[in-house]
């Protein structure tokens, strides 16, 4: 089986001289959540920039067959949909509908499709019945779900969740975990969260330094790097 997304022998340096990730390789492959683990400063949120074109290193990342160049972004933006760890950060129109919708107006689509798209992508999420709300009285919870839907509004390929669990509490990530499962798309699901990604992925990387330092199950991971997390207790 052909890999949906392969990251080959990946290195990125900020401009302050910080060698964030450091020949790194990976595959996701269609119809599999893979979870992006280690600690803070360990390389996830830099390899999950990559994955659309946002940064752009040293070595080959290619997505659905196209190389991420110059020349492919725009495609591959499309394919790839990013859902960022603070929902503020995507969710800035007046209305959940008109957020919704704009990534849809921005790929050309006439406004009556545009909305279309947003009113089926809120349905997907159980967030249809927001859409005449403005996206700052809605809870945690609720934010993830529309940030979620303005990606999904524009049909990507792939899904790219960075820390999708942070601010939540257990009820609303166990609805999140719920809503994830159901949908289609290959996953990344970069996170510390050990429970939530236990729920959800068939395979994991880690993440140490910049580096792959190993792969496998979920359970076969945490228990090689004994690495559980902020969040989770080493008696789990």
């Amino acid at each position: 089986m052909e890999p949906i997304v392969d990251v080959r022998n990946l290195s990125y340096s900020y401009e302050d001289g910080t060698l964030a990730l450091d020949d790194v390789s990976l595959k996701l492959f269609p119809g599999e959540t893979l979870g992006l683990l280690g600690a803070n400063g360990s390389g996830k949120t830099t390899l999950a920039l990559h994955l659309n074109g946002l940064l752009h290193g040293s070595g080959m990342v290619t997505i659905c067959g196209l190389e991420a160049v110059k020349a492919n972004l725009a495609a591959i933006r499309r394919k790839v949909g990013l859902v960022f760890q603070e929902s503020d950060d995507q969710l800035f129109m007046p209305s959940v509908l008109e957020d919704v919708s704009f990534g849809p107006l921005n790929l050309g689509y006439s406004e009556t499709e545009a909305l279309a798209a947003a009113r089926k992508a809120l349905s997907q999420v159980g967030m249809n019945g927001a859409a005449g709300k403005a996206p700052y009285h809605l809870s945690a919870g609720e934010k993830k779900r529309v940030a979620i839907a303005g990606v999904l509004a524009m049909d990507p390929e792939i899904l790219v969740l960075d820390e999708p669990t942070t601010y939540l509490d257990p009820p609303t990530q166990h609805g999140l975990a719920e809503l994830l499962s159901v949908l289609p798309q290959p996953k990344v699901l970069v996170t510390h969260d050990i429970a939530f990604v236990r729920r959800l992925a068939t395979r994991a990387v880690f993440l140490e330094k910049g580096k792959v330092a190993g792969e496998g199950t979920v359970d076969e991971v945490v228990e090689h790097f004994h690495w559980w997390g902020p969040q989770v207790p080493r008696s789990l």
